[in-house]
């Protein structure tokens, strides 16, 4: 069974690079096309289902990609994003020292991450992105669907990579930040995972 796990179209808060969190951001107009050329170029992938964050810019996203297709996108509030709390909304430049420093520990250092007032702790994102693979995604071998979406936002998809390769936080960000609608494809077989790619864009 393959899973495509894709990040969301570009959003305005992405193009000034502030932190988003679960700010629910709209996509842009460059993240709608990214998200309908995605879609144009994968109509000859068949999909059995697609999973989406319920934030707009994944579902968007979702409803974009699949756009003409027989389908429906299933919203899971488990694969929204990691959230940044007091921080969200911010650019570094308008951080304090201390908050740009949490940032840094993010996406530098996730194993000393400590996160800002109302933040998420990345072993909660964690946690619920592998409850989700487990009891939502790999029960659908066994009803024999052959390739399955999951579009959702840059560090929840790298939260579900936690699981799928069994790895600590000290990975978190293994095998790179994932660009606007890049798809990572993976293969579930027999209980077992089998990385395929993880930069792949179909724009």
């Amino acid at each position: 069974m393959e899973i495509y796990i894709i990040r969301h179209g570009e959003t305005v808060w992405n193009r000034e690079k502030r932190l988003q969190g679960t700010s629910d951001i709209e996509l842009n107009e460059e993240g709608r096309r990214l998200a309908r050329e995605t879609g144009k170029n994968l109509w000859n992938v068949e999909f059995d289902i697609v999973y989406a964050s319920p934030l707009k810019r994944a579902y968007e996203t979702a409803e974009l990609i699949t756009a003409k297709r027989p389908i429906t996108v299933i919203r899971d509030n488990r694969i929204r994003e990691i959230g940044f709390g007091v921080l969200e909304g911010k650019t570094t430049d308008q951080m304090t020292e201390e908050e740009r420093k949490r940032v840094n520990q993010f996406f530098e250092a996730p194993e000393s991450y400590i996160p800002a007032e109302g933040g998420e702790q990345i072993e909660d994102a964690a946690k619920r992105a592998a409850e989700f693979i487990k009891e939502q995604i790999e029960p659908l071998e066994e009803k024999g669907y052959k390739r399955i979406m999951i579009v959702a936002h840059g560090a929840i998809n790298k939260a579900m990579m936690m699981y799928i390769k069994q790895h600590g936080k000290q990975l978190f960000w293994s095998g790179g930040f994932q660009k606007n609608c890049n798809a990572i494809i993976v293969d579930y077989k027999n209980g077992c995972y089998q990385v395929i790619s993880e930069e792949n864009v179909f724009y």
